[in-house]
Formats: C-alpha cells, structure tokens, sequence
C-alpha cells in the first residue's frame, strides 16, 4: 500500500509541475503576441495613408474581440508558435514613416515595403532584426544615408533599397559584415556617393546580383569583386567609375550573363588604349552564358579586335555607342549568330560595312551611324529578315541603294542620310509596307521621287528626301500618307505646284517645302490640315497673294514664306503678329507692318474714300428722320407691353438689348403648328419638368427645336423659368452655348424656337435606348467635355451678366453636326454678382435676383439629383463653385459609365464617393472598361501606346475628383477647369500623342 501511495503522490508532482510549465510557456506566449500586436499597430500608426485599406483587418472584429495577427493582411507566422515571420506589404501605395517599433518582431524572416510612399530614414532599430533575410524597400521616398546597423543582418540574403532618395556613403560594414550570405544587392538609383567599399577581406562568395547603377559612385571597380564568381548580373552605369574596364574581375565570373558599364569614365585616365580593349574582350571569352554587354558612353580607345566573334554565341545585345573606338568592323562579329541588336554608333569606325553580317539573321536592330564608314552598303543587309532598324546616317557611304533593302518585310525605320548616296530612289522600297521612318536627306539622290514611295501609307512618323538632287513634280500620291506627322522635301530641284491633295495628308504637323523651283499660287486647301504647326515655303517662285488661312490658322506655330514672289498686303492677325522680317523677306510685292518691311501705300484715291461716307451719311439722314421716329415710339410701346423678356421697369442695360430685338427671326405660332404637324408626339424629342420639346421643320427647310413650356401647371413658376431663359439667352453669346432663334408668347403658350442639334444630346450618346455599335470615342469625349467647360467658364466669368446654370447634366448638353457641344436648358439659371470686368472672386457668387429664385426646398437644391453640390442641402445659395461640382460628376459619370443615380440608390452613395474608394489603385478595371467603351483612335497597323490613353482617362477622373470636393472653397474655379481640359484636348487631338517621347524627338528634329 505504502508504495501504490508514493507512486501516486510522484505522479501527481510530475503532473503539477507540467501544469506550471504549460501555464509558463502560455503566460510568455501571451505576452509576446502582445508585443508583436502594439509594434504593428506602432508601424500602423505611421501610416497616414492607405487607399487600398491593406490595415483594415489590424485591429479588432465586430464583437470586440482582437482578430488575431496572423490574420493581418500582409503578416504570415509559422505554423509551430504563430510568430510573425513575415510582413509583405509591396505595392499597397501606404504612405508614412516606417516604425522603429518593428524591431520588435525578432523572428521577422522577410520584410517587404517595396513599391510604396514611405519618407523619412531607414530606422536604425532594424538593425537589431538578426533573423532578418529579406529586405526590401525598393521604390519609397526613403532619405538619408544607408544604417550602418544593417551590417549587424548577418542572415541576410537580399537587400533592396534602390529606387529611393538615398544619400551618402555605402556603409562598408554592410558589404564586409563577415558573412557571406548575400545573393541580391540593389542600392541602385539614389543618390549614394563615393566608392564602392568592397576590400580583399569581404567574402561575397555567394552574391549572384549586384545592381548600383544611377548613383554617384566614383573610383575603381574593386578587385575583391573577383570573389563573386557565382555573379550573373552586374550592374554599374550611370555612376562616375574610371580606370581600366575590369577584365582581371570579369574574367573569373564564369556565370556571368548582364554585364552593364555604361555612362561611366573608364578609359579617361588609361594609357593602355587598345591594349586595355583587346584585354577586356579577351576575358570576356570564358562568360559562356553572356547575354547583354553594354559599356558605351565611355572614353574608350581601340580596335574592335577580331576574336569578338568568339564571344558566348548566346549574346544576344552589344551596345558599345559613344566611345572612341576605331578601325574597321570585323567581319568575325558574324560569329554571333544569335544577336538581336548591334550599336556602334557614334565612334571613329572606318572601312566598309562587312557583307559577312548577313549570317546574322536575328538582328532587329542595327546602329552603325555618326562614323566614318565608307565604300556601298551591302546588298546582303535584305538577307536580314527580322531586320526592323537599320541606322547608317552620318557615314561616308557611297553608290546607290540596294534594291534588296526591299526584302526586308520587318522594316520599321530605315535612316541613310547624312552619306555621299547617290543614284535613284529605288520604287521597290514602297515594298516596305511596315516603314515607319525614312529619311535619305543629306546625300546626291537624284531623279524623281518614285510614286511606289510616295504611296507609303504605313509611315507615320517622318518622310526626310531633303537636301538631294530631286526634280520633277511633288507626286500626287504623297497625299495617301494621311499618317505621316512630317514631311520634308526642301533643298532639292523639285518644280511645278504644290499639289492641293496634300490636304489628305490629315495627320501632318510639319511641311517643309522650302528651296526648291516650285511655282503658282499657295494652295488654300493647305489650310484643310487640322494640326499644322510649322510650314516652310520659302526660297521658291511662289506668286499670288497669302491664303487666309494662314492668318486663321489656331495651330500654326511656325511660317516661314521668304524670297518668293508674293504679293499683297501682310496681315496684322494670327501668326503674323509673331513674324519676324527673315519669315517674309524676299517678296517685294509684299507690304505690311512688320518691323523692317516696307508700308502699304494708299491708293490716289484715298480721299474719295473718306468723302464717300460722309456724302452717304448727309443722303441717309433725313430717310432716317423721317422713318426712324415712328419706328422708335412703336419699338417704346413694345417695350412697355412686353412680358417676356423683363418686367415694367426695364434697366439701361435691358433697354440696350431691346434696341437689338429686330435681330430675332419673327416665327409665328400657326408656323410652329405647321413645322411640328400640330406638336404631334412623333415630333416629340424631349421632355422635362416645364415642358416638351419637339423637332420641325420651317418652310425654308430651317431644322428647329421648339421648347414649348406647360403653362397648366405652376404658371408663376413656369413664367418665372420663361422669363429667366430668355434673358440668359439673350445676353450671352459663346460657341458653347445654345443660341435661340426666337421667342413665341400668346396668353396661353409660350415657347422658345431653338437650332435643332443633329447629334441631339449628350445623353442619347451615354445611354442610347436600342444600343449603338458607334460609341463616342475618347477623343470625342475630351473634346465635348472641353467645350463644356469653355461654355461654363464663359458664363461663369466673361458674360455681360454672371450666370450660374445650376441644372448641369449630360441631357442638358446637346451636339452639333460637328459633335460641337453646347450647354442649353436655362430655365433654373441663377444671375451671381460680379467681382468686376473680367474678374473673378469665389466669395462672390451669391444670386443677384432672388425673386427669381424657386421657394422654400425646390430653391436650396436648385439641380437634378447626383448632380447638386451638398453645401446645397445645408441651405446655401447657389453658386459657380456648384456648377464646378455638376460638372466633375459629368465628367465621373462618362468615364464610369454609372449615372449618378444608379450609384445613389443602388450603392447608397454619391458617385464621386464611389470612385474615390477606386482611388487610385483600385482604377485599373474602370480605365479598362472606359478605354473599351470610348476606344481612343486607330492611327495606323500599328498597335497604340495603350498606356498614353490610360494617362488620359487617369487626368479626366483626377480632374472630376477635385471638381467634386465636399468643400466649394477647395473646388477650382471654372475658368482652371476649362484650361485644364483645353491642354487635355489640344494633346489628344495631335497625332503626336500616338508617339512614344523618343518619337516625338525624332520628329521635332526636322524643324
């Protein structure tokens, strides 16, 4: 019994004594998911921004309860103890300070912030993360200098602080921490000064990845780099490196297979030249899996030595441009079977172009031009068939062009000029349907300009023939280019006329036609071209006198006209005011008030002109008197009687306008019956709270639309609303706002006669009632969305009265035939004081008129719904910063597709509320299904620059956002709002919004 006792009491210690463990263990447990909670709140806490709610899940559920870390979005644990290892937070667009508190997490394995907007310094306190393996904070706004307490992550294997506002000196303790752990080093792009503090004793045995381009580095590339022999990507361009290309180091990294030098001095303080080149390309031999080397934009001295042909056959790009290497090319580089792209631009390459580069039949592009390069171009260049780019400009070529450039069915730019070519231009190269570029200026070209070139629809960037010995006419299927953005044919011996069909030629922004033997009039048809920005006539035997266009023209920038034969009188409008004497000189029959030019004189005559008024006006005088006077009391009477466009007591300014009734077109009702079939319902195109509209008819085949006003119901109102339309009508005058033909009243009707929109309303297009399989395009959209905005600013801030529109909606926003939008529907207009002539003052835009104002509720949200401002229901008066708010809901609503009030009643907020919770990473499906909807234009074969029209969907919902703040004091006037649009549509309207900036370059060279 004694021991079944002592053995029950053992087993009863033991168990209490697990019991005490377990409650240990649970108590720490306790408390350290306690501290790993409060140190990601800490990190939380820095965090002021995060549009994607990524922290919403830190905190509490619901009921009350902690909803636990390992739930975190973003935070992973392990599976034993459910200790936070990991915190993934790449590309949530936080913006904040990173927390020290995070030093706290002391088995954090990875901690990634990439791709956000953190400012502020690394935190020291990292340092004490000795777990850590990962760190990333690639692409923040991180600043200061790099932590040497990084130095103390021995575990670590990749580090990523590129892409930040670094500064300062690499610490050398963080590439010499006596561990050799590293595989990923990227400190690129910043600001880190210099040299690279890698010393003999640093053991990177294992780094594969080193990437510190884009910094200020200087000094010599290490030796002890060499004890990276597992590197396969090394980049170091764009630093201030010098010395010798490091052949001792490259020569041990067998696995090497980026090797990036540019933009660097080495070379600059070598004496070694050609030595040093051979060397380095020698030590290149044994990288067997090399697939890119670039090291241009250096002070390299040599030849290009024959064993470069022995390099890895999987390399696939040389980029050796802007160095001072010399001799000739050898023909082994055609060894390397496999490359895409050779650049030898822009050395002191001599010789000629070895055939032997046809054996590489993967080359895409081809840069061999600013060198000395001579002898004819290979006829084996057409063997090519994958060749798009093929760059020999500024050489010493010679001899004709080879017909076979003609087989090359990939070629996209084909640039031959500053050579000694000569010859004609081969017809065959019309065969080259994808060119997009070609420019043979500069050489001894002559003969005509073949017409199976000239019909070269696919160029859509420049066609350069300039500077040759051209002759013969302009060929008239130039005209089929309707893509090309330049044109330029000058220097050459080209004669007879500018041919007119040049006009198709719709895309063209710049036309230079200047010295050649060009005769007979300008053709006014030139004046068809819609982005025209620079013409060059000049140096030709053009008469006649100056089209008008050229002085109308709103996108004409730059006109040079010098030495022709014009004549007539210089105008003192449009481009002209700009014009310098060198644009006009040369033409003695031409007179004007340029500085330098010789005046117009007055013909002999001069004097019976002034003569002639007077004697009319002495003739005119007593028929005035005579008829006037019983006109003028009958105009008074009317006056007096008349209830339509003011009360009894009419002002100065409203008599002024009176003066000007006779203006209005007299239609009498029975001709409204007669053009409306009797206001048929199959006339019916409109409806609204005052009325209907109906489509007619004149006698003279005079399409109108008749807004007749129902005045059964609410008749004050309705009169209000007449008279209130009228005088908003009749005051203002913009090519964005509806004008009206006429009024017709009788006691019981009232209507107002309108020009009947062929493109109706906005609306229809929005949201058409049997589908349509023509959607506006985006750049209709921009274009209307700009003509709102011009017609609001204009009554907002240039109007002879200040008016507040207050009903701003797409079916208030109707088309013309030319998809012209112009704003209409006055009838709940407000008149708003004003801050003085052509001034504007936001305080200043109380109502003038309250009388007109509607009472009690209809007045405070004077509007529709989804459009009105919320300062409206708090009982403010109306104002333009309301207008500002309807107009970015307009701009919400067309680019997501969703009326303001589907959102309101089915989502249970505003529109612009729902887009902002999109704002701005969650945008990418509402851009994509805008861009679907509204696609933007198809300029050629070629595919678009999608994200350009991506950029301009991303500025439209930007601009309606900012318009749409709760506050009216932060919106932006209308006039702000109607300049941004206008810079918005002047750059989706130009054809040089399709060209990517480098493009864009190439073709601005020309002029």
């Amino acid at each position: 019994m004694s021991r079944s006792l002592v053995l029950i009491m053992i087993t009863i210690f033991v168990l209490l004594l697990v019991v005490v463990r377990i409650g240990g263990e649970l108590g720490v447990e306790d408390d350290r998911l306690s501290r790993e909670r409060m140190s990601l709140l800490s990190f939380k806490a820095g965090v002021v921004s995060d549009p994607e709610h990524a922290l919403q899940s830190w905190g509490m559920t619901n009921d009350g309860h902690w909803n636990h870390v390992c739930n975190w979005t973003g935070i992973e644990c392990n599976s034993r103890r459910n200790q936070v290892v990991q915190i993934d937070l790449g590309g949530r667009s936080l913006r904040g300070t990173i927390s020290p508190a995070l030093s706290n997490l002391t088995f954090l394995l990875v901690l990634d912030l990439s791709n956000n907007f953190f400012m502020g310094r690394i935190p020291t306190e990292l340092g004490s993360l000795f777990r850590l393996k990962e760190l990333s904070f690639l692409t923040n706004m991180l600043e200061g200098e790099i932590p040497t307490e990084l130095s103390f992550l021995h575990q670590l294997v990749y580090l990523n602080l590129g892409s930040n506002r670094l500064k300062g000196q690499i610490p050398e303790s963080l590439l010499c921490n006596g561990s050799s752990s590293f595989d990923y080093i990227d400190l690129s792009n910043n600001s880190l000064e210099g040299e690279i503090p890698l010393r003999n004793h640093c053991g990177l045995t294992e780094l594969r990845f080193l990437l510190l381009w884009s910094n200020r580095l200087v000094g010599l590339i290490p030796s002890a780099l060499s004890n990276s022999t597992k590197l396969q990507w090394l980049d170091l361009e764009s630093n201030f490196l010098n010395g010798d290309l490091p052949s001792e180091i490259v020569s041990k990294m067998p696995h090497l297979q980026f090797l990036y030098l540019s933009d660097n001095n080495f070379g600059n303080c070598s004496r070694r030249g050609n030595a040093n080149l051979e060397l380095f390309f020698s030590s290149l031999v044994n990288c067997s899996n090399l697939q890119e080397l670039e090291f241009s934009g250096n002070s390299l001295v040599g030849d290009l030595p024959p064993f470069i042909g022995n390099l890895s056959t999987k390399l696939k790009q040389i980029n050796l441009a802007e160095n001072l290497i010399h001799g000739p090319i050898p023909p082994t580089i055609s060894n390397l079977l496999n490359l895409t792209l050779l650049n030898l631009s822009s050395n002191l390459l001599s010789g000629s172009i070895p055939p032997q580069i046809s054996r590489m039949v993967n080359l895409e592009r081809v840069f061999f031009s600013n060198n000395s390069l001579s002898g004819e171009i290979p006829s084996a260049f057409g063997n090519i068939p994958r060749l798009g780019l093929l760059d020999l400009s500024n050489n010493e070529l010679s001899g004709p062009i080879p017909n076979s450039i003609s087989n090359l069915s990939q070629l996209r730019r084909l640039l031959l000029y500053g050579n000694q070519l000569s010859g004609t231009i081969p017809p065959s190269l019309g065969k080259c349907t994808n060119l997009e570029i070609l420019d043979l200026s500069h050489n001894k070209i002559s003969g005509v300009i073949p017409s199976e070139v000239a019909e070269l629809r696919s160029l859509k960037l420049y066609l350069n023939l300039s500077s040759n010995l051209l002759q013969g006419p302009i060929p008239l299927e130039l005209s089929k280019m309707d893509m090309v953005l330049a044109i330029d044919l000058s220097m050459n011996n080209l004669s007879g006329t500018i041919p007119p069909q040049l006009s198709s030629c719709i895309a063209l922004e710049y036309l230079k036609l200047s010295s050649n033997l060009l005769q007979g009039p300008l053709p006014i048809q030139i004046g068809n071209l819609p982005y025209l920005r620079a013409l060059d006539v000049s140096s030709n035997e053009l008469t006649g006198e100056l089209p008008e266009f050229l002085q109308s023209s709103s996108t004409l920038r730059k006109l040079n006209i010098s030495f022709n034969d014009f004549l007539g009188t210089v105008p003192n409008a449009g481009i002209f005011t700009s014009l310098t004497l060198d644009s006009v000189q040369g033409n003695p029959g031409l007179c004007g008030l340029i500085h330098g030019m010789q005046l117009c004189r007055k013909g002999r005559n001069h004097h019976q002109r002034k003569i002639l008024p007077i004697l009319l006006m002495l003739l005119t005088c007593p028929v005035v008197c005579f008829f006037g006077y019983p006109l003028l009391l009958k105009a008074r009477a009317r006056r007096a009687s008349s209830a339509i466009f003011g009360d009894n007591s009419i002002s100065e300014d409203e008599e002024n306008e009176n003066q000007e009734t006779h203006k209005y077109r007299r239609i009498s009702y029975h001709q409204l019956v007669q053009a409306t079939n009797g206001f048929n319902s199959s006339c019916l195109i409109g409806s609204g709270r005052f009325g209907h509209v109906y489509k007619g008819v004149l006698h003279d085949n005079t399409k109108i639309a008749v807004k007749v006003l129902d005045t059964t119901t609410m008749e004050g109102e309705i009169l209000r609303s007449f008279k209130r339309e009228c005088q908003v009508l009749k005051r203002t005058r913009h090519r964005n706002l509806i004008r009206i033909i006429t009024t017709c009243t009788k006691p019981d009707f009232k209507a107002l006669v309108l020009p009947l929109m062929p493109n109706g309303s906005l609306e229809n297009h929005l949201y058409p009632i049997h589908g349509s399989e023509h959607n506006l395009s985006l750049v209709q959209l921009v274009n209307i969305c700009s003509d709102v905005a011009e017609g609001m600013a204009y009554l907002h801030h240039y109007s002879p009265v200040r008016v507040i529109h207050c009903d701003l909606k797409p079916s208030n926003i109707l088309l013309d035939g030319d998809m012209t939008a112009l704003v209409t529907d006055f009838g709940i207009a407000r008149f708003a004081k004003s801050g003085g002539e052509g001034s504007y003052r936001r305080e200043n835009t109380s109502v003038l008129d309250p009388s007109s104002s509607f009472p009690s509720t209809a007045g405070l949200l004077c509007g529709s719904i989804g459009y009105i401002a919320p300062e409206y229901g708090m009982g403010r008066q109306a104002s333009t910063q309301g207008d500002v708010y309807s107009f970015g809901v307009l701009i919400l609503e067309i680019i997501t597709g969703k009326r303001p009030t589907d959102v309101l009643f089915h989502q249970g907020s505003s529109l612009p509320e729902w887009v902002k919770t999109h704002y701005p990473n969650r945008l990418e499906p509402i851009i994509n299904q805008a861009l679907l909807t509204h696609p933007p234009p198809l300029t050629s074969a070629t595919n678009i620059n999608t994200e350009i029209w991506k950029d301009v969907v991303l500025e439209m919902v930007e601009l309606g956002l900012i318009c749409t703040q709760n506050s009216a004091s932060m919106r932006p006037s209308m006039l702000d709002v109607a300049n941004e649009m206008g810079c918005l549509k002047q750059f989706v309207s130009s054809p040089s919004t399709y060209l990517t900036i480098e493009e864009q370059q190439e073709v601005r060279r020309l002029f």
